[in-house]
């Protein structure tokens, strides 16, 4: 196929028109590994509250490609050196940068493998095709990692005020229908400079910054730590637990091969070969929901019951608070299931369990967005902006939860 027909051009409906920059980043694109990511939700169950949220990690990722070469416009514009190698890496670094999600995104993410993040399996597919590829992806592999010298470069594929961040809240808020998500990327990316190799906003955008920090702490609350998405996230993970464990206890679960083989071994990150990554690879949304509508069926009254309150949509109760819940509480409602269901205490967990979320919208001191001020100086946010001067903003707010079956009442 020539050059020429590989620059395709892609509608988006967020951005509009989407042009694939250079036959290389088309080739990425088509290989099958990246073609999976059509077939993994950007925000897991949570259509489960939104309808519309179907959209999905290929959506976020040729959009995160796209937001990133109007950020090189830009600093380009402002004369800082880009060179067309560099250019490219950053490119291929912002495509592939969440190639390691597996089905349903986060909810699945220390479920399917062993503590490993989805950064990780990340890395592991770019160097599996920087290899297929001849070591193309050398350079954008180094600044994925941090490595290259150019430390504005990391910036915008991961920092507080990245192209990744600055595309899902606003798509996110699209599908959702969660205005208060939304934000100006455009404004953001024109304001955006480097000051000695460091990403910097310009003291111009500062209302925009923090638009976008106030945005990304409601789209937490309202969207992805939404009390019904926590929950069904909640009940996926608790399902293939349970899965797991029939499965090494020699119980055979209908499943497609590459789920069988993760749920029959535990996997780490050194036992992830090429042929795992292979398998992983062949992971999708499908995988589970065909599983969960075969599992309803099963004899197992845990895998069953669990299955069915995803496909029918009949969830545990979820109650969120701001103290940890009371343990005396928490077991005589463990016993009281155990009792009406016949089973023992450690079977009543996977119906009758607490834990706690975290929302953090900036944290000061990690690696701290950057004003650059009329006066030419470079200082934190926090120091220059009303909103964000105060603790309270920054503070990580945790709030506590407990998931117990609807018959089941919490004073």
């Amino acid at each position: 196929m020539s050059a020429f027909n590989k620059l395709k051009i892609l509608n988006d409906p967020i951005y509009g028109f989407i042009t694939i920059p250079n036959p290389f980043i088309y080739d990425l694109i088509q290989h099958p590994y990246f073609q999976r990511l059509r077939r993994i939700s950007q925000m897991g169950l949570s259509y489960l509250v939104y309808p519309g949220a179907h959209h999905t990690r290929f959506h976020h990722a040729i959009g995160a490609m796209h937001i990133m070469q109007k950020a090189i416009a830009i600093l380009r514009f402002k004369e800082v050196q880009i060179s067309a190698d560099e250019e490219n890496a950053l490119l291929i670094a912002i495509l592939l940068h969440d190639m390691g999600h597996g089905p349903f995104s986060h909810a699945m993410e220390h479920s399917i493998v062993e503590k490993v993040s989805h950064e990780s399996i990340s890395l592991l597919f770019m160097h599996q095709l920087n290899y297929e590829f001849d070591g193309k992806l050398t350079l954008a592999i180094q600044i994925f990692k941090g490595e290259y010298p150019r430390k504005f470069m990391l910036q915008l594929i991961s920092s507080q005020l990245d192209m990744d961040r600055m595309d899902y809240l606003k798509r996110d808020s699209f599908y959702s229908g969660v205005a208060e998500g939304n934000i100006n990327s455009d404004r953001l990316i024109q304001m955006l400079h480097v000051v000695d190799e460091v990403l910097v906003m310009e003291e111009k955008g500062i209302y925009s910054v923090e638009k976008f920090l106030m945005a990304r702490r409601l789209m937490y609350w309202q969207a992805y730590l939404h009390k019904t998405s926590l929950v069904a996230e909640l009940i996926l993970t608790k399902i293939l637990k349970r899965a797991k464990e029939l499965t090494q206890n020699g119980t055979k679960l209908s499943c497609s091969v590459s789920l069988q083989f993760f749920m029959e071994n535990k996997v780490d990150l050194n036992l992830f070969t090429p042929k795992v990554l292979d398998l992983f690879a062949q992971l999708d949304d499908f995988d589970i929901i065909s599983c969960l509508k075969l599992w309803q069926h099963h004899d197992d009254f845990i895998l069953s019951s669990l299955s069915k309150m995803i496909i029918n949509r009949d969830l545990l109760k979820i109650k969120l608070m701001n103290e940890t819940p009371n343990s005396d509480e928490i077991n005589s409602k463990l016993k009281a299931f155990s009792i009406e269901n016949n089973c023992s205490l450690e079977e009543a967990n996977y119906f009758v369990f607490n834990g706690s979320i975290v929302n953090q919208a900036y944290n000061s001191t990690l690696d701290p967005i950057l004003i650059l001020t009329k006066s030419k100086s470079v200082v934190p946010v926090n120091h220059v902006s009303d909103q964000l001067s105060s603790e309270a903003f920054s503070k990580a707010v945790t709030k506590f939860y407990i998931c117990f079956p609807k018959q089941v009442t919490i004073n």
